[in-house]
């Protein structure tokens, strides 16, 4: 199997940081180019940071960005307080913007986006989030890359050590073995989430969204 060459968004926030974490020790992985507004704290010899200010100016660093096979894009924001037109900005647009410099930069490139539970496919549902993500899950599928997966992670375990663990998953963290015991379905850790985005590249899983479950059973994913 060839080795994934990643490129990673979002590694200053908790989802990206602990995707992050198991990219840096897998030996699926052989190397890692961060792209953060910021540093993100880490040094590693499989690891190489971008600083990109304003990701609406990627293109600024397009040199950097070729040579990669996989891109694991943990960017994104919360929709609480936002209206559509600037959510839509900050989901839709920055994410397809990046990701077409990456399809032109990169053919045959493996694109994995983190969406989130109940994300509405059809683009026609009353939660304004779940459009906005639905529609680029939708549109990321048409911008060329050999193979685009959708995440969709419910409640997520933090990995213990963690820089940026939102402060609600640190006090919220008693409702974990409550939800795997009655809702299976509804929660994952962060490792297997981070497992699950590395395997499902690496063994070219034929599916294109992943649910909770799928997260789950792909985190373990030794074959195609």
């Amino acid at each position: 199997m060839e080795q994934l060459k990643i490129i990673l968004t979002g590694s200053t926030g908790m989802v990206g940081e602990g995707v992050l974490n198991e990219c840096l020790n897998s030996e699926m992985v052989e190397h890692i180019l961060v792209v953060n507004r910021k540093p993100c704290g880490y040094n590693h010899p499989k690891l190489t940071e971008v600083l990109l200010p304003d990701f609406s100016r990627v293109s600024e660093i397009k040199s950097q960005l070729s040579g990669y096979n996989c891109c694991l894009f943990c960017l994104g924001v919360s929709s609480v307080g936002m209206d559509e037109v600037k959510y839509t900005q900050l989901t839709y647009d920055l994410t397809l913007g990046f990701a077409k410099v990456l399809a032109e930069v990169n053919p045959g490139m493996r694109f994995s986006y983190i969406s989130g539970a109940g994300t509405d496919s059809t683009e026609k549902g009353r939660m304004m989030w779940a459009r906005v993500k639905g529609k680029t899950e939708n549109d990321l599928k048409k911008i060329g890359f050999s193979k685009v997966y959708n995440f969709r992670p419910g409640m997520l375990k933090p990995t213990p050590g963690m820089k940026h663990t939102l402060k609600y998953y640190k006090y919220a963290g008693w409702l974990f073995p409550i939800l795997k015991l009655i809702a299976p379905g509804t929660a994952s850790t962060l490792a297997e989430l981070g497992q699950s985005m590395i395997r499902c590249s690496y063994y070219h899983y034929p599916h294109d969204t992943l649910e909770v479950r799928d997260i789950i059973k792909t985190s373990r994913l030794d074959s195609q």
